[in-house]
């Protein structure tokens, strides 16, 4: 880089900046690596922000720019010092570019994916981060927070930004450089690009842990985000919503702090906003603030936000419809009352549409809203079914793998849970068959566990509740789950408890006799008691159960005397003549065997 002598101090620290950032591109490129930062963390118009190579526009982190530039900057404003000084001999010699620091591979990156926004972002290794902080980068950076160029000013907040956002000990060496009342103060003072900036700061220092979060609150910068969110830039809102849902999403105590701030007016206001960028992030922030308490969804629910978040349902924006989807999932969740005022939004039948949306994300969040409604009383969940909530359910969880399965799933045994009616109301829509097939196909614990309780609050009602689960050949796969030691302790728990409830209802005999062979003494004193409650009564029955080896099955059972076991087998055994109990018994074969044996022929 030529360093003219015409340059003042300003002008060749942007100079360097902005040469360093294209050679520093134009290396990664020539090594065939891709360097991104999410679009909306860069204020459009400085000069260091972003450059060209190839056509294509390449955003570089600013963090690794100002670190590694730091020391080389004050060298080449040595130089240039020298040379504005005393070098009078025609065209100043040129200054050797800055090497450029590797780059690393666009394998060694991960997604942030923040209220719908995803993008591929290098990950800073634990030894870069030893490194900026070895290097005191933090405290040179501190300094052109103050500089008179504004470009440099929004560089060096983007810089810290950048640092902070992907590791906690460089949050924590932000905070402890005092840099957050810096920023504070600046807020209000600077231009939109500096307040996007400042604030994408914040949110990246919050964002690790309530104590650091706890640390933004204590400088004053709620108050400083509040007023942002009333900045005529949607940018300077965007990033404002953005910072503070990162600071309530911790707990119950700094949504409450937000919430003191009179951030839910103001997000409310933005939820209206034109712009979609600004939708998403305002529902998402809403959504971290409810997520806490009733206290606080109530605070949401008395700004008016309900009736604003059920009209954006059907935008066709899908990150939008997710957030809108998860905050009225957040209010819903916490009472009777604010479910009920969910529901009187009109949100049915519009929610239903969701089950059927390309976008994975969608269905989930749809469904969890459903799930969230119908937890809480019968007359809510017969609404649902009413206006073909479980149908649109079921269809969903057929259509779909994974955990985007799951809330539709627990939704179903909700629904199941509350009465006789509403959980043959699950039967006669068909939602057994697709809750068998989760067991099967699913590879997650955590999703066979949640099928296998759905399926237990469906069959646990009456003998034709338990029948329409028993046919379905499922109680075998429960009990090989209980069984399985690779199965999760929550698993196991979950099919133990779902075979029992189905067992103690169950007459269906068929389907418990396959049971006799291979279940544990605790579920089997279940399965003989049902038989015996049907054997006295059923001579049909009585005749399979002798045929199909049911009977010998039963004598072979080693029971403890005077147990309920052994009372069920003896009960069991008085259905039979003697002679054919003797027959069935183990070793009565052998005796015969014998008493031929013994026998005289009386010739």
């Amino acid at each position: 880089m030529a360093v003219r002598a015409d340059l003042s101090p300003a002008r060749l620290k942007i100079s360097f900046l902005q040469t360093y950032l294209c050679s520093e591109t134009e290396r990664s490129a020539r090594r065939g690596h891709s360097v991104g930062t999410p679009r909306e963390d860069t204020p459009r118009g400085h000069p260091a922000a972003a450059v060209r190579c190839g056509g294509t526009r390449r955003l570089l982190s600013a963090g690794a720019v100002i670190g590694a530039a730091a020391p080389r900057y004050r060298r080449a404003r040595a130089v240039g010092g020298r040379q504005l000084r005393g070098d009078r001999r025609g065209t100043p010699p040129a200054v050797p570019p800055p090497r450029a620091p590797a780059l690393r591979s666009p394998t060694n990156t991960f997604t942030v994916h923040r209220a719908g926004e995803k993008s591929r972002v290098p990950a800073p290794s634990g030894r870069f981060s030893r490194g900026i902080k070895g290097e005191g980068v933090i405290s040179l950076l501190r300094p052109l927070l103050l500089d008179v160029v504004p470009t440099i000013q929004q560089t060096a907040a983007l810089a810290l930004g950048r640092l902070a956002y992907f590791n906690d000990d460089l949050a924590e060496a932000v905070v402890k450089e005092d840099i957050l009342p810096q920023l504070v103060c600046s807020l209000s003072e600077q231009n939109r690009f500096y307040k996007k900036a400042a604030a994408f700061v914040l949110r990246a220092v919050g964002k690790h842990s309530p104590q650091l979060a706890q640390a933004i609150v204590e400088c004053g910068a709620l108050e400083a985000l509040v007023i942002c969110l009333e900045d005529f830039d949607p940018g300077v809102k965007e990033g404002a919503a953005w910072a503070l849902g990162y600071i309530a999403r911790h707990n119950s105590e700094l949504s409450q702090a937000v919430v003191d701030a009179g951030a839910v007016p103001l997000l409310v206001l933005c939820i209206q906003e034109p712009e979609i960028a600004l939708k998403r992030i305002a529902a998402s922030t809403l959504s971290d603030i409810s997520k806490h308490s009733p206290e606080l969804a109530q605070t949401v629910v008395d700004a008016g936000a309900i009736a604003y978040l059920a009209q954006m349902i059907l935008n066709p924006d899908a990150k939008l419809k997710c957030q809108v989807l998860s905050a009225l999932s957040q209010i819903a969740k916490h009472s009777v009352d604010l479910a009920e005022l969910v529901v009187e939004a009109e949100i049915f039948p519009v929610v239903l549409t969701c089950m059927k949306d390309s976008d994975e994300y969608v269905k989930k969040n749809g469904a969890t809203l459903i799930r969230e409604i119908a937890k809480h009383s019968p007359e809510l969940s017969q609404f649902i079914v009413n206006a073909g909530g479980v149908a649109a359910v079921i269809d969903c969880i057929g259509s779909c793998k994974g955990t985007v399965r799951l809330p539709g799933i627990m939704m179903l045994g909700y629904v199941a849970a509350h009465s006789e009616n509403l959980s043959m109301a699950v039967i006669v829509s068909k939602g057994i068959p697709p809750l068998c097939t989760c067991l099967l196909e699913e590879h997650e614990d955590h999703i066979k566990a949640a099928a296998a309780w759905a399926l237990g609050q469906i069959g646990r009602h009456t003998p034709e509740h338990a029948r329409a689960v028993a046919e379905t050949n499922v109680l075998g796969t429960l009990l090989s789950m209980y069984m399985d030691i690779r199965s999760s302790e929550d698993l196991q728990l979950k099919a133990k408890r779902a075979l029992k409830n189905i067992l103690q209802k169950c007459t269906y005999l068929p389907a418990l006799e396959p049971l006799l062979h291979d279940a544990p003494p605790n579920i089997m004193k279940h399965i003989v008691g049902q038989f015996s409650k049907v054997l006295p009564h059923d001579s049909k029955a009585r005749r399979l159960f002798v045929t199909s080896g049911g009977l010998k099955k039963v004598q072979e059972i080693k029971a403890e005397p005077g147990s309920l076991l052994q009372e069920y087998i003896n009960t069991i055994n008085n259905c039979y003549p003697e002679e054919v109990v003797r027959y069935y018994s183990p070793g009565y074969s052998e005796m015969l065997l014998e008493r031929v044996e013994n026998y005289q022929p009386v010739l």
